[in-house]
Formats: C-alpha cells, structure tokens, sequence
C-alpha cells in the first residue's frame, strides 16, 4: 500500500496540458514536516513533466528509472511508461517501492502505478494521491463546464479544493504546463 499524504492532478483541456501538486510532506498522520516540498518537476531536458506522491526517495528513484527509459526509447513518454511499469512489476527491487507517478509531454497525460498499470484517462484528468479524489473530480467539472479556464488554472484550483477537504494537501501549490 502505497502512503499518498498529498495531492497530485493533471489536467489536458483545450489543447493544453498542465500538472499541479501541494507542498505539504506529513510525518506519519499526525505531523506536517515541510510545506513547501516540490512534488512535480521536469525531466529528459525539460520535455516531461512529472508529478509523485509516495515516499519522495522511492519516487526520485522510479524517475530515474524513467528517465533512463526516455533516453533508451528515444523520448517516447508512452513506450518508456510501459517499459518502467513492466520493470517495476518484475524487479524485486523497484517493487518495493512506494511511490505513484503522473508524466507528461506536449502529447501524453500517464498515469503510471507499481501494478504495472500505465493509464491514459478517458476524461483528460488524472489524479493521485490522498486528496487525489477530489481534486480529480472538481478538475472535471470544471473542465467540463468552464470555457474561460486554462488547463493550468483548472489544474491549481483543482488543488485548492483538494485542500480545503484533504488534511494532508495544503494551498501552497506548484505548477507547471504544456
């Protein structure tokens, strides 16, 4: 069971695509440690983007691991996910661990899971982690009934919302788009 204190959404929405995630890193369930984590980054010469929730080690690791996917397949987002979940899912080092990742690039929105799931969503909007369901389900909604949002902007408040529900996602939100 992976622990996903935090919120991470994605969102593609009038041919953009954007990603956002809180700062907030929580000791157990009872202590906030830092407000201020940065949980969505660039990678592969700033042509994908990615988002984690988990244990930030296991997750620095698993981008890596995808990296040297996206280097090995020539910068395909798609190929590299499948490649990284199926070693994930076979290697008994990278099973142990804990983390979920969204990626993205100018043309794909991921979800990639321990599992050896890769998910491209159906409603352009992916979500993880604590908070990962209500920030997914106020992204669609306002991407399905706002014509003067950006993805971006539909992405931040998606995370605000999150917030006032999740008490392990917090407002100090970072972004970042196609």
């Amino acid at each position: 069971m992976v622990n996903q204190m935090t919120t991470i959404v994605a969102v593609k929405h009038d041919g953009h695509t954007a990603i956002a995630g809180d700062g907030q890193v929580t000791l157990g369930e009872k202590y906030i440690m830092k407000g201020s984590a940065h949980k969505v980054r660039r990678i592969f010469d700033d042509q994908v983007v990615i988002g984690f929730a988990g244990g930030v080690a296991d997750a620095i690791t698993l981008q890596d691991w995808l990296e040297k996917k996206l280097k090995a397949y020539s910068g395909n987002l798609k190929r590299s996910a499948v490649e990284l979940a199926q070693d994930w899912r076979k290697d008994p080092t990278l099973q142990k661990l804990e983390a979920m990742l969204i990626a993205m690039d100018k043309d794909n929105l991921l979800l990639i899971s321990g599992s050896g799931e890769v998910i491209e969503p159906d409603e352009d909007v992916v979500a993880i982690g604590s908070g990962g369901n209500f920030a997914q389900a106020a992204a669609i909604a306002m991407q399905r009934h706002s014509n003067d949002m950006t993805a971006e902007e539909i992405a931040r408040e998606a995370i605000k919302i999150a917030s006032g529900i999740d008490i392990f996602t917090n407002e100090n939100i970072i972004s970042d788009k196609f």
